[in-house]
């Protein structure tokens, strides 16, 4: 099993910054895949940013606004959001794909969710 522990959320006025950071724990040999995700009440959770060992891969809404990346060595994934605007508040959730140890196959594991709210 592998827990997924998401901080950093809050509010902040439109234009400002956050940074999110998720740090995964448990029973790991290796995450594949480390993401962003979020979800206002009513719509579909859905994918901010994404990165693998090689790649990165971004909402067209968050280009040029928000960069994530990952710490392999401490099992951490941040997103630095930065000019933010009302339309990114949402509950964002860390997601991963983990491997455990002597195994092939990968799992997916959410946090919890952290609250971001952009004021206007």
């Amino acid at each position: 099993q592998a827990q997924l522990v998401e901080s950093g959320g809050g509010l902040v006025q439109a234009g400002g910054s956050l940074r999110l950071s998720c740090t995964a724990s448990g029973s790991i040999s290796w995450i594949n895949v480390m993401a962003w995700y979020r979800q206002v009440p009513g719509k579909q959770r859905e994918l901010v940013a994404g990165i693998t060992s090689g790649s990165t891969n971004y909402a067209d809404s968050v280009k040029g606004r928000f960069t994530i990346s990952r710490d392999n060595a401490k099992n951490t994934v941040s997103l630095q959001m930065n000019s933010l605007k009302p339309e990114d508040t949402a509950v964002y959730y860390c997601y991963a794909e983990v491997r455990r140890p002597f195994t092939t196959t990968s799992l997916a594991y959410w946090g919890q969710g952290t609250q971001v709210t952009v004021s206007s």
